[in-house]
């Protein structure tokens, strides 16, 4: 095995096809199908299921892909490091919504100035999206919900959210769950950490929410809930950036639920020079917290 099989069988799984990749990768297809087969026989699996003029990844070549990957990306972070170069090339970063909206614009632009050379692509979603980038490869490193226990996965605490109940002006007071039981609560999808936490705020009270509804920003579930359609939980600092918080009555959370850690996590051991720069600057603008 060598890296221009790599880089090829890289090019070939992300292609979905010989000649795509052969194209992409300036290579005759015939050179690349014959480098498919030696990495196969020198493994001793089948990296790709053979459809036609198509190949789709195995079980197995799905997980060769990602340590090629990795391998691939480790090689290209060596070079720089010998040549003694600054951070550049891409950096795909990932965070929850309201992280990006209300946390990070300073930072990313500070970045941005310091460290030019390096392309930042930010992407937002819900946690386990994020989590499930980072894992996958396609992110190097994603502001999460945390802590996050996963074996594969190391990273630090950055920013602390009091997370707030909001509901209609006039609402009566709201100290616990069982006093909103079967009212109506505005979430993000299923993979949400936040959404995950507001169920077992309910639970913890012997209470269940009633019908949830799945919105895709924090401002819907605001001008729903400044409606007078239901309740919503979002992070303090999201809810007084946005235009229209005036219009919904505020309620805190019991101590044990109410506040939560963000963390910036990364595939273990991948850490390149523009994540270990990106959390460089992190320190520097007394973003870390202290682990407990």
């Amino acid at each position: 095995m060598d890296l221009v099989q790599l880089e090829i069988f890289k090019a070939v799984a992300e292609q979905g096809s010989i000649s795509a990749a052969a194209q992409l990768i300036h290579r005759v297809p015939s050179n690349l199908t014959t480098r498919i087969k030696q990495l196969e026989q020198d493994l001793g699996v089948e990296l790709f299921i053979r459809e036609k003029s198509r190949l789709r990844l195995s079980p197995a070549g799905w997980n060769f892909l990602d340590y090629a990957r990795r391998i691939l990306d480790l090689v290209a972070e060596a070079r720089l490091t010998v040549a003694g170069e600054e951070p550049q090339g891409p950096f795909a970063l990932g965070s929850l919504e309201s992280t990006a909206a209300v946390r990070i614009p300073a930072l990313l632009a500070a970045y941005n100035q310091q460290y030019a050379k390096v392309e930042l692509d930010l992407s937002t979603g819900p946690s386990g999206t994020m989590i499930e980038g980072v894992l996958s490869g396609r992110l190097v490193a994603a502001f999460v919900d945390g802590p996050v226990r996963h074996p594969a996965l190391e990273g630090l605490p950055v920013f602390e959210e009091e997370m707030v109940l909001i509901a209609p002006l006039g609402h009566a007071p709201i100290t616990r769950a069982r006093e909103v039981n079967g009212e109506s609560i505005y979430a993000f999808r299923a993979n949400c950490s936040y959404r995950h936490h507001f169920e077992s705020w309910f639970t913890q009270d012997a209470a269940v929410p009633g019908k949830i509804h799945e919105m895709e920003s924090y401002h819907g579930m605001l001008a729903c809930v400044s409606a007078g359609a239901g309740l919503a939980l979002m992070p303090r600092s999201m809810l007084e950036s946005m235009p229209g918080c005036a219009t919904v009555s505020v309620w805190p959370l019991s101590p044990r639920f109410r506040f939560l850690r963000t963390w910036l996590v990364w595939r273990r051991g991948t850490v390149s020079q523009s994540l270990s720069s990106f959390v460089k600057l992190l320190e520097e603008r007394g973003a870390v917290l202290a682990e407990i």
